[in-house]
């Protein structure tokens, strides 16, 4: 996981009342949590982190303590890193929440959470030894950082399953490209290759949470759209506690890392599109009121991006190849 902004996000907590059967919802969707558990363990790559570090370029921190003008990496691309791993740091936290969405037991649901807290702690490991060994951050500051990110923690109620679970989706998507474009921009050979070995493994998690919500909105149509809707409206990343996020959101998105587009066309469309939710028929009158509220929140996305686009363009900040 990263932490990178979404500009449209609203400060209203999501509604989380429950008007379904969860329990039964969990139940019902436990044989396809397992086939696409399995589908995961199949297709995933295992990988280790001491494999993608330049263990060469290291020097012993108390024979020469890191200086301001030793990192490679400058601006944006240090301030993504550094937002990308505290971010990542808060695993205990995500874990637990997640854990709580499936309660006890052995089953499908609770081996994926394993599997999936694994394979996620990798990521931390990784841009850790990535940034100590190159001296791209200074550590003393990003150790700090830690300490204040997990004692802050993300601490929040365990929502509702299809209210997690949508937004886990859109979630582990939005990391992906974060973790994709922040390795681009960086233009550093090594980074970039660390960042799409994260950017792989977010992109499989980010297909299992949307595919399992495709099975629930054949169970429970109305509710699933609910709650797709309710974590657009309100989306945000888990990380803004992190010191002075504000203004590294806003040069990240300057740098066209993770801007209104990049949220809009490329997070919110394909899995929207995916899910068919605009050509899903037999839905109750709260559905459909969801629904037009989403229409509605991509329309104002769009003319925002429009805006935001417009005055990049007339900005000399350094923008992402490619970016709008």
């Amino acid at each position: 996981m990263t932490q990178q902004p979404n500009p449209s996000a609203r400060a209203a907590e999501v509604p989380q009342a429950v008007d379904y059967d969860e329990p039964g919802l969990l139940l019902q969707l436990e044989p396809e949590a397992a086939r696409l558990l399995d589908r995961h363990e199949k297709v995933a790559v295992e990988w280790f982190p001491h494999d993608y570090i330049p263990y060469r370029l290291g020097r012993d921190f108390d024979k020469e303590p890191w200086t301001p003008d030793q990192p490679r990496l400058t601006g944006v691309a240090q301030t993504s890193f550094e937002i990308g791993l505290l971010t990542e740091d808060n695993l205990p936290s995500y874990h637990r929440l997640i854990h709580g969405m499936f309660g006890n037991g052995d089953g499908a649901w609770l081996n994926w959470v394993g599997r999936w807290t694994a394979e996620e702690g990798r990521h931390a490991i990784v841009l850790r030894d990535y940034l100590t060994v190159t001296r791209n951050i200074d550590p003393i500051a990003l150790e700090r950082g830690r300490m204040t990110q997990l004692q802050h923690g993300y601490d929040h109620d365990a929502p509702d399953t299809l209210h997690g679970l949508a937004y886990v989706t859109f979630q582990e998507l939005a990391t992906r490209i974060a973790h994709r474009n922040t390795g681009r921009y960086s233009d550093d050979p090594v980074a970039d290759k660390i960042m799409v070995r994260i950017a792989a493994d977010e992109n499989l998690h980010m297909v299992f949470y949307r595919d399992i919500i495709s099975a629930a909105l054949k169970i429970e149509p109305s509710a699933a759209v609910r709650a797709i809707v309710d974590e657009v409206l309100a989306f945000q990343m888990p990380g803004s506690a992190i010191p002075g996020f504000l203004r590294k959101a806003a040069q990240i998105a300057k740098a066209g890392i993770y801007d209104i587009r990049v949220h809009r066309d490329e997070v919110l469309m394909p899995v929207i599109k995916h899910w068919g939710i605009f050509e899903l028929s037999g839905l109750d009158a709260a559905a459909e009121e969801a629904r037009r509220q989403l229409a509605e929140h991509l329309d104002k996305l769009e003319l925002a991006a429009r805006r935001f686009e417009a005055k990049m363009a007339e900005s000399p900040f350094p923008r992402m190849a490619g970016a709008r």
